[in-house]
């Protein structure tokens, strides 16, 4: 049984054998031509023979395996390669199909190369998750074909393989390291100017020879009858929490991903900036109730635990729940934080339903509410209009432009700071954000 399954006929049989059909009916009027036919036949079935012994001689004529990262990142192009090697003692054809998991509904990842004998060759392919979860990789199938091409024998390699995908660890990985080296600034992060020196005061203790004259307390000098000197400490470790809306309004897809799986993405990297910047990260997911609280921390597991909070994320999309949130916020978060909020507001009315929770949110923290620019819309307001429904449609849509860019006023009224992003520059322009208020000392 094992050997039908693995066993292929070839278009070229099936293309002799029509030959020899055409010729037999030609021999029912010469006889010569009959003779040759039925000769030709049976060395068709000498060399069909023949190609299927030397193809199964061996046992593992071909060698090949699926080589991939442990898990995937999520909304980046992921490489997989497949090694081959040809253990036979003659050159083969190959036809190589990678059975790719069925999220990304593709049935063309093929290859056809020739090998020597024992020649290795390396392939490579490029997948582009946009949803997080387990992927099921099916098997590699090698249809190897020997010297004459009659037949194929199907080799089957690194069957089932299930690999995570998880949030975009290599955006992560890649301002990690900018960070480090200072290169932020490629990837259009802006270098900002640091104002001042802010310093959180720790404790009173007694002055030694070299302490600074002017951090003297004199109060406790005269209590004490002895020089007494405040302490202070940099603010270097303040708490930065990353809250993220699994609401209806963040199911909009762009590019395959929605504004959820984007706004996991930024807050990954953003709390790997701010542990690399010495500061606490924390996070906190939600929509029609709590749903993820991790405190702020800047323990060397954080952002392992940051990184499984965000990868077993899941909702149904419900209407989001701000007035639970604001309790949250108020009960859990007990020093002052900045607050990266991921939303989404489309128009004025929406926002006005959910502002007073966000100005009760702003009273004890420094809020910063994060919401999309829809660059639909802005495609469809540069396109130049061709009759009177193309008008009247980018009408519309400058009219709902514009409502985002009254969002932006309505919050800086209120002392709420806001990002209106495309959601391909959310990561980039909430770095900027960041750094920004660690420079103005606003925290």
């Amino acid at each position: 049984m094992k050997f039908i399954k693995s066993l292929y006929i070839n278009q070229i049989l099936f293309n002799v054998l029509a030959a020899l059909v055409v010729l037999f009916i030609t021999g029912f009027f010469f006889t010569i031509v009959f003779i040759i036919t039925r000769l030709l036949l049976l060395l068709v079935f000498v060399l069909f023979i023949i190609d299927i012994l030397f193809l199964y001689r061996n046992k593992t004529g071909v060698f090949a395996r699926r080589d991939s990262m442990d898990k995937l990142s999520n909304g980046d192009k992921n490489e997989i390669q497949i090694v081959v090697e040809n253990a036979y003692q003659f050159t083969v054809k190959l036809k190589i199909i990678d059975e790719i998991p069925f999220q990304f509904q593709a049935r063309d990842t093929a290859f056809k190369l020739t090998l020597e004998k024992g020649q290795k060759k390396l392939l490579k392919y490029y997948l582009y998750p946009v949803e997080r979860g387990e992927y099921s990789f099916g098997a590699v199938n090698v249809y190897a074909t020997g010297v004459i091409g009659f037949v194929s024998k199907r080799y089957q390699f690194s069957q089932n393989e299930l690999v995570p995908v998880y949030p975009s660890f290599m955006q992560m990985r890649k301002y990690e390291l900018m960070a480090i080296s200072n290169r932020l600034t490629e990837v259009g992060v802006k270098k900002i100017r640091k104002i001042g020196q802010n310093t959180e005061f720790e404790q009173i203790k007694e002055y030694v020879f070299g302490d600074d004259f002017k951090t003297i307390n004199w109060k406790a000098t005269a209590r004490r009858s002895k020089l007494m000197v405040n302490q202070y400490q940099d603010e270097r470790s303040q708490n930065v929490y990353s809250i993220i809306d699994m609401g209806r309004a963040m199911k909009m897809p762009f590019n395959g991903l929605t504004l959820v799986d984007y706004a996991i993405n930024s807050s990954l990297v953003i709390s790997n900036i701010a542990i690399q910047k010495h500061d606490k990260a924390g996070l906190m997911t939600f929509n029609n109730k709590m749903k993820t609280m991790l405190a702020a921390d800047r323990k060397g597991t954080q952002m392992r635990k940051i990184m499984e909070l965000l990868y077993n994320q899941k909702t149904g999309f419900a209407d989001s729940n701000f007035e639970a949130l604001n309790i949250a916020v108020k009960y859990k978060i007990n020093q002052r934080s900045l607050v990266l909020l991921y939303t989404n507001f489309e128009t004025m009315d929406s926002l006005n339903r959910q502002m007073k929770y966000l100005r009760s949110i702003a009273k004890s923290h420094l809020l910063v509410v994060i919401f999309f620019e829809n660059t639909e819309l802005i495609e469809l307001i540069n396109k130049k209009a061709e009759n009177t429904l193309d008008i009247y449609k980018q009408t519309i849509a400058e009219k709902f432009a514009y409502e985002k860019r009254l969002i932006v006023k309505e919050l800086k009224k209120y002392g709420i700071h806001s990002i209106l992003t495309e959601p391909e520059n959310l990561t980039v322009n909430s770095i900027n954000k960041y750094l920004e208020i660690k420079a103005r000392n606003l925290l």
